[in-house]
Order: C-alpha cells, then sequence, then structure tokens
C-alpha cells in the first residue's frame, strides 16, 4: 500500500517507517497520524516483520510538532476530541504494539514528534537531535501522552521543568536523563537502530508480545503488572517458541523461531 506522508520499506525481518514531509520538517498533521496508524497496523499483522524502525526524512527533524494549522481555530470539544483520536489511532497504539518499535530521532523532536518517540518501546538519537515539549508556550499542553509518558521516562521533576518552561533537551541531555538510549553520528543512527533490530528479530516474537504487555502493565494505575508478566510467562510454556527455545539450549544449538 501506498502513502501521501510516509514511506514504508521492509528489508528481510525489519520494516522502515519514514515520516516524509521535509517541507514542513515532518509535522504531524492528521492525515499522518491516520497514515502512520494504519501502517503500523498492517506491520504488526505481518508475521514476517520482526521489527520497526520509525524515522523522519531529512537530516533536521524526526517531527518537528505538529502541524498547529489543522487546529488553530478548534473550540475545546474538537481539541478533547483531537487527542483522544491520536492516542488511539497512533500514540497508544505504538506503545501497546506486539512488535517491537525502535524510534530513530534524526533531529528536532518536539511536541507531538517527541511523543511518537515516547510511544515506542525506545530510542536512538543522532548527535543533532533536540527533543522537547513546546505546547505551552502556544498556550496548550502537551495532547498525545506528553505528560504521562516523560514523567517516566525522565521522572516528575525533568518532565515538569521541561514541559513548564518549553526547553529542549540536546541529545546527550537526553541520554543523561534516560530519554534515549544511545547517541551517535548521524550517518551511524540507522546502522545502529538495524543492528539492535536485527538482535531483536533473532528472538521469539511471541515472548517479546509478551514482555512488552508486562511492561506496559506496571505503568497502568489498575493493573497489577507483577500478574500480568505471571500471566504470560505462564502462557510462553504452551508456545511452540518455548518448545524451540528449550530444545536449542539443551541442544546446545541456536533457536529458529517462526
Amino acid at each position: 500500500m501506498e502513502f501521501a506522508n510516509i514511506l514504508v520499506e521492509k528489508n528481510e525481518a525489519i520494516a522502515t517507517l519514514t515520516i516524509n514531509r521535509p517541507k514542513k520538517l515532518n509535522a504531524l498533521n492528521k492525515q499522518t497520524i491516520y497514515e502512520l496508524g494504519m501502517a503500523f497496523d498492517l506491520l504488526q499483522n505481518d508475521a514476517s516483520i520482526k521489527a520497526i524502525v520509525v524515522t523522519g526524512s531529512g537530516e533536521k527533524a524526526f517531527v518537528a510538532g505538529a502541524d498547529i494549522a489543522e487546529f488553530a481555530d478548534f473550540d475545546i470539544q474538537q481539541g478533547a476530541e483531537l487527542a483522544a483520536n491520536g492516542q488511539e489511532i497512533l500514540f497508544d497504539f505504538v506503545q501497546n504494539l506486539s512488535t517491537p518499535v525502535i524510534a530513530a530521532v534524526n533531529g528536532f523532536a518536539l511536541g507531538g514528534g517527541l511523543e511518537l518517540a515516547m510511544a515506542a518501546h525506545f530510542r536512538v538519537a543522532s548527535t543533532n537531535a533536540k527533543m522537547g515539549l513546546p505546547e505551552v508556550s502556544l498556550g496548550v499542553i502537551p495532547g498525545y501522552g506528553g505528560t504521562q509518558r516523560l514523567p517516566q521516562l525522565v521522572g516528575k521533576g525533568k518532565a515538569l521543568e521541561m514541559i513548564m518552561t518549553a526547553n529542549m533537551l540536546s541529545a546527550d541531555e537526553a541520554l543523561k536523563y534516560g530519554l534515549v538510549n544511545y547517541v551517535v553520528a548521524q550517518e551511524e543512527l540507522l546502522p545502529l537502530c538495524y543492528k539492535l533490530a536485527s538482535k531483536i528479530a533473532r528472538n521469539s516474537s511471541v515472548a517479546i508480545a509478551g514482555a512488552i504487555r508486562a511492561v506496559n502493565a506496571n505503568f497502568e494505575t489498575e493493573t497489577d503488572g507483577y500478574l500480568v508478566e505471571i500471566n504470560e510467562f505462564g502462557h510462553c510454556f504452551g508456545t511452540d517458541d518455548f518448545k524451540e527455545g528449550t530444545t536449542a539450549f539443551l541442544e546446545k544449538r541456536k533457536a529458529e523461531f517462526e
């Protein structure tokens, strides 16, 4: 399937989603959010894809924010619907995707861009990356999960400082505060992401999906994450991947998962 604002490439077990609006610094409008949600859904249902890398076109921006012109005249109800729909279609959807998602942050990741990167399972940044939630400078707050995910990653105090000042973090600062896992030169960004994705792809997709659900449960206020872990752990024992993994270990060979 072809999309207007994103590019989808598949290379064996790894897919790359590239947000392709370079003239708008890859800003997220409603159509791009819809296309990303559809692409993630298609890839999740493609058994051949074991990991997804999401990035932005060019070297200036991952996603420089939301397309403000699209909602500048919205009223209260429209604003609430914008946030709710975006979270359902894309941001919450990505966080709970059973296929691992790595965000390759190749420049500015601001507002909705940082919120998309935070929804991914982890992040790798180029040295020129800048990250922030500047929404209060526009008289609004982050609406795509930023007030929830940023404190989980950097702590409540740093998150509130970033949100209230609208300041950006450099790539090195983002690494220091745990917002990203690695910082590398621009030319090394995608190769490192693909290296990590390849390591993921060699492991059990069934077990990885269970681990994602268990880890996410820790951040759900009315969910007992330990109980989710117990159930997911038990579920693994009934899978072909468990049989293959344990048999391969006992036979001193590498497991071959489907």
